[in-house]
Formats: C-alpha cells, sequence, structure tokens
C-alpha cells in the first residue's frame, strides 16, 4: 500500500465517527505543514476547535481527503487546483485562473477558497549558484544550452503534473544530460547543493535557496500559472462555526513572497518547531 493510499485509510477510518472538530490538513512538505498549523491556531484563537493531520501526502492525496469530508480545510495553490485538479490549460493571468478555481470548486464540491495569503509560491528552476555565475545565465532560456550536460532531479508531482516537466521541456525545448532522478522534494536541495544533481524543481519560497547558496533561473517565457495560496474550505464549515469566515479573512495578504521564505528558512535551517513558528507569525500580524 502507498503512503498516500495509507494516509486516505487512515483518515476514512477516523472519519467514521462524528466529529465536532475542524479537521486541518497539510500536504508532506515544509510550508504546506506551517501554513496549515498557522490556519489551525488562527481557528483556535477564534474558539474553534481544531484537530490537526499534518504531512497526509501531496496534491492529489488531500484533494481526495477533502471531497470524501476527511479533511475540512487546506492550503492550496491556485495554479496547482487549475492545472493539476481541474486539467485546464496552462496561465499566466492570475485573475483568470482564480475564477476558474473558485467558481468550480463551489458549484462541483461545495468547497470554498477563502483569501489568499498574499505570496506567489511558484515552481523555481534552481541550478547552483557558482553554475550560474560561471555560466553568466540567469534565465531558463539561456541554460537550453548547458542543459544538455546537466542531471536533473524532480519531486515526484513535478514529474506527473500537466504544469510541471513535460510542458517545461516543451515551453522551452529543454533537454537533459540524463532523464530526470524522481525523489522526495527536500531531498532534491541536497542532491543539488552536494553535486549529486545538475538542476531541480523547488519552490520560490523555500528558506534553503538562499541558505545553500542556489539560483533561480527566471521563467522569462512565462510558462508557470501564478501559484497563490489559500485556505480551501468545506463549506460546511462555515454554517458550523460562523466566525471561521472572518478568522481567515484576517489571514489574507498577510504574507508576502519575502516573510515566507523566512518562515520556511525558521523552520527548515533554524531548526525551530513548526507551532512556534506559526505562533510567533501570528502575534506579528495580530489585528
Amino acid at each position: 500500500m502507498t503512503a498516500g493510499r495509507a494516509a486516505l485509510l487512515a483518515l476514512a477510518l477516523w472519519g467514521c465517527g462524528g466529529r465536532n472538530a475542524v479537521v486541518v490538513g497539510s500536504k508532506n512538505f515544509t510550508e504546506s505543514v506551517l501554513l496549515g498549523e498557522i490556519v489551525a491556531q488562527q481557528l483556535e484563537r477564534y474558539h474553534i476547535p481544531v484537530e490537526r493531520k499534518p504531512n497526509l501526502g501531496g496534491t492529489f492525496v488531500c484533494h481526495r481527503a477533502i471531497v470524501a469530508g476527511q479533511l475540512d480545510i487546506y492550503v492550496e495553490y491556485t495554479g496547482t487546483a487549475y492545472a493539476a485538479i481541474l486539467k485546464q490549460p496552462p496561465s499566466g493571468d492570475p485573475v483568470h485562473v482564480r475564477q476558474v478555481v473558485d467558481s468550480v470548486y463551489r458549484a462541483r464540491w461545495d468547497l470554498v477558497w477563502t483569501a489568499p495569503f498574499g505570496f506567489n509560491n511558484t515552481f523555481a528552476m534552481l541550478i547552483r549558484r557558482r553554475d550560474a555565475e560561471r555560466l553568466g545565465i540567469s534565465t531558463l532560456s539561456q541554460a537550453v544550452p548547458s542543459a544538455r550536460h546537466w542531471r536533473p532531479a524532480f519531486g515526484y508531482e513535478f514529474v506527473d503534473r500537466a504544469d510541471g516537466y513535460r510542458g517545461l521541456r516543451k515551453a522551452y525545448g529543454l533537454t537533459f544530460g540524463t532523464p530526470p532522478a524522481t525523489m522526495d522534494l527536500g531531498l532534491t536541495y541536497r542532491a543539488l547543493a552536494d553535486s549529486q544533481a545538475d538542476i531541480i524543481a523547488g519552490n520560490s519560497t523555500d528558506g534553503q535557496i538562499a541558505a545553500l547558496n542556489l539560483f533561480q533561473l527566471q521563467d522569462d517565457r512565462h510558462y508557470f500559472p501564478p501559484y497563490e495560496a489559500a485556505p480551501v474550505v468545506r463549506a460546511a464549515v462555515f454554517t458550523r462555526y460562523p466566525q471561521a469566515r472572518e478568522a481567515l479573512a484576517k489571514l489574507g495578504g498577510a504574507i508576502t513572497d519575502a516573510s515566507m521564505r523566512q518562515l520556511n528558512y525558521e523552520v527548515d535551517v533554524a531548526h525551530h518547531r513548526v507551532a512556534d513558528v506559526a505562533r510567533a507569525f501570528l502575534r506579528s500580524v495580530a489585528r
């Protein structure tokens, strides 16, 4: 049994009984876990009981869980929902992407997208900074000739998703020296830093980019869609706890790209506890 199926089975067995708590889940990477904890603590500030289900798996595991009623809230990214869940062709228009996911999620699954946090966590095509300086490149287009000799390493989702590896190759005419190695996203950073890979697909808000002296190649052909992070909520939550609407609205626009990178840094590099980082953040933006 895969880890994703095991997580869903555990949720299903747990969810067979009645519950009063709002179940907040997250995907299995630092930023998602951290944002889930921020959401959970914010709800608790409004006296809403919360059950935490972090590290459930990737996009599809979390989506299936919330559609099945085994989760009440998790943080998703608009571009991920648009391309990976709804199978729409890539679009660089953030207003259009948001309108589509808003309307389809509500009509099809009675799920509500609340206000986005304020940052855009796009895919970041990363190489070592010393290589960027040696080659004199800063964009993906400029990297195409060198990429013929590179060893890529990508997370599983990036290889499989419509807005991932295959579309990127087509958009830029990329050819790599070896087929991409696939591994957990967190391991790709270390593989690049240790020269076991030459290019990876990270997240633009990851704290490890600066910590490991990596360089983000500019997506100069604007291939990647916008990835605005926002809580996705079962509409029934707002019926059960009307104050949840105000609680989540307070988080809208509260996190910039730079502050998200810093929050991720606090967990991944400084090794502070997720709960402590979330608590400190909420204190800093309390209003």
